[in-house]
């Protein structure tokens, strides 16, 4: 069983919306009981709220399940607990490298590194674009599906 923790600033956009769309995914393709998912924080802004109103819409238009979230902080055990920690930009691996106090193992990826376009995924918080988001966010839960089976 492979366990992946997608993080994002404050858990309640990017990382929420991964999470949800990397378990359809993994439904889809019969391959759910191959992976445990979670999302977290890299700061602790919102931590305890849901899926911000404008994402969880996006995923319902999209016809995603929304999983049960509160927004939580990652820690230095979840560097322990899993096996791939996917941030969506770089403050959120400098977050996560500070957080883990570094990447020994070489688990701290990012989201469109799994893509043919690697970089950042589109930050709907500050564009308010929940559509370029929710395409980043696909793009890169396929190819890391792709890459992981």
């Amino acid at each position: 069983m492979t366990k992946i923790l997608f993080v994002c600033h404050g858990n309640i956009c990017r990382s929420a919306m991964a999470e949800c769309v990397f378990t359809r995914l993994a439904r889809e393709r019969g391959a759910a009981d191959r992976f445990t998912v979670d999302s977290a924080a890299a700061t602790r802004e919102e931590i305890g709220n849901p899926i911000y109103p404008p994402a969880a819409r996006k995923l319902r238009e999209k016809g995603v399940e929304i999983l049960p979230h509160r927004a939580r902080l990652m820690t230095r055990a979840d560097y322990d607990r899993f096996d791939l920690l996917i941030g969506m930009d770089e403050e959120n691996m400098r977050d996560m490298r500070r957080i883990a106090g570094g990447d020994p193992a070489g688990k701290l990826r990012r989201l469109m590194d799994y893509t043919d376009r690697p970089g950042e995924v589109s930050d709907p918080w500050y564009t308010r674009d929940f559509e370029a988001a929710y395409q980043d966010v696909l793009l890169g839960c396929e190819g890391l599906l792709d890459a992981l089976i």
